[in-house]
């Protein structure tokens, strides 16, 4: 930043300011950090608590079924109106790899569990993985230790 000051600088002045750039710029980033955890959440399930779980990432590209507390299937957090395997079907008609995660409430029964899982079998997808919330031990860790 500079000012011309003196008799003979009365011209106008090319440069750019950048400062009200660099001032957006922060705004947009910390608005993006907020927003983006915000996106990711899918349906609201209160999960199981297990003691042997391993962390995860999660990605875009993963198919999550997600079974709620009253037995409704979200499929990547779209409810499924008609027949889940052919919206299963659907989602994975372009992957490559067909896996697909299970989120359930803790107050579903098994038995709407194992049908999900039966009705995926059917639709020849043989690689699922359960998800569940980490038990937090008495010194805060996870695991059972």
């Amino acid at each position: 930043m500079s000012m011309n000051v003196g008799p003979g600088s009365s011209g106008i002045k090319s440069e750019i300011n950048v400062t009200p750039l660099v001032d957006v710029m922060l705004v947009l980033l910390i608005i993006m950090m907020l927003v983006a955890p915000l996106l990711n959440q899918g349906v609201a399930l209160k999960l199981p608590v297990a003691a042997n779980t391993t962390e995860k990432p999660d990605t875009q590209d993963q198919t999550i079924v997600s079974i709620g507390p009253d037995k409704k299937v979200y499929v990547n957090s779209l409810e499924v109106q008609g027949n889940f395997r052919t919206r299963i079907d659907e989602v994975l008609e372009n992957k490559a790899d067909k896996i697909v995660i299970i989120k359930a409430d803790e107050d579903v029964e098994y038995s709407a569990v194992m049908d999900t899982m039966d009705q995926l079998r059917m639709a020849g997808i043989e690689d699922m993985g359960l998800i569940t919330d980490p038990k937090r031990g008495s010194a805060g860790t996870v695991g059972g230790e």
